[in-house]
């Protein structure tokens, strides 16, 4: 058996290295698998750069501040702004991390004034709500979703500029029973997981409750920081939660923050119903943007 004896390698110039042979020996070359770009690793972070992003979801995000302020309903138009520019199912997952920050001051001031029979009807269906919107937009393309949201937004900004002109819908004195508020809750949920927008249904069912302030304040709180929640393992499920995704949310943190004490400020000082004009027909004619995009 003729025995073949391997030099130690020497160091070359070139970035390869290669075992010495004999001249009339063949070169072997030892080459490493390349790394797939995904699995490399880097110290550089990203959000989204792009510009017009963020000339979007700043007022978005402003918007959602002054909802958790006190100016409710106005923070339904943050999503179908910051889906004129990117993905609404990415937008959605972007705003989600801001609500459950914002949604801590309203649970923990409010946390010994919770209506139990109002959460344990509703909840269960809205649950149920959001696995319906989750397999939704897992199925549907980004269009279709763009559709349905633009959809949505119309139909909520159309339905309280109704109701300004009708006046607040009247109380009944023998409240609908508690599966009506489950039914509720499936359709809370369901618009909660595509548009953030889950306030009509669940009003439509409390309101003629006649809660009492403190308690329509925290049950509405804890409802909605629950409903934010359960969204976690839908917008998982949906590949959603990545890196860009959560720093860009974080980037946009501190400008929630500032606009939900803006909010409790605001509150106090300005025509209200003008303001809430002027929000509810901009969420139609975002609406009507929406549909026309996602036609084309």
């Amino acid at each position: 058996m003729t025995r073949i004896r391997l030099k130690p390698p020497q160091r070359t110039t070139s970035a390869r290295r290669a075992w010495p042979t004999e001249p009339d020996a063949p070169k072997i070359t030892a080459v490493l698998p390349a790394i797939p770009r995904e699995r490399r690793p880097s110290s550089k972070f990203y959000v989204i750069q792009d510009p017009i992003f963020y000339l979007l979801a700043a007022p978005a995000v402003i918007l959602l501040g002054f909802s958790k302020g006190g100016l409710a309903g106005v923070g339904s138009l943050a999503l179908p702004l910051m889906a004129l520019v990117i993905d609404p199912v990415q937008a959605a997952a972007i705003l989600l991390p801001i609500l459950i920050a914002q949604d801590v001051v309203g649970v923990w001031s409010f946390r010994r004034h919770l209506d139990w029979y109002v959460l344990g009807w509703t909840l269960p269906g809205a649950t149920i709500g959001i696995l319906i919107g989750y397999l939704f937009a897992a199925r549907v393309s980004a269009a279709g979703v763009m559709a349905l949201l633009g959809i949505i937004s119309i139909a909520f900004g159309a339905y309280r500029l109704w109701l300004g002109r009708r006046g607040a819908p009247k109380t009944t004195s023998t409240p609908s029973p508690g599966w009506v508020g489950s039914l509720a809750g499936v359709a809370s949920g369901f618009t909660s997981q595509i548009a953030h927008a889950g306030a009509p249904p669940f009003q439509l069912w409390v309101l003629p409750r006649r809660l009492p302030r403190d308690m329509l304040v925290g049950t509405w709180a804890v409802y909605f920081a629950a409903l934010n929640w359960i969204k976690v393992p839908a917008f998982a499920a949906l590949g959603q939660f990545t890196r860009t995704n959560m720093l860009t949310a974080a980037a946009l943190l501190p400008v929630a923050i500032v606009s939900t004490f803006a909010g409790v400020w605001l509150v106090r000082r300005i025509d209200g119903e003008r303001f809430y004009k002027i929000i509810y027909w901009l969420m139609i004619l975002v609406g009507v943007i929406l549909i026309g995009e996602a036609t084309l």
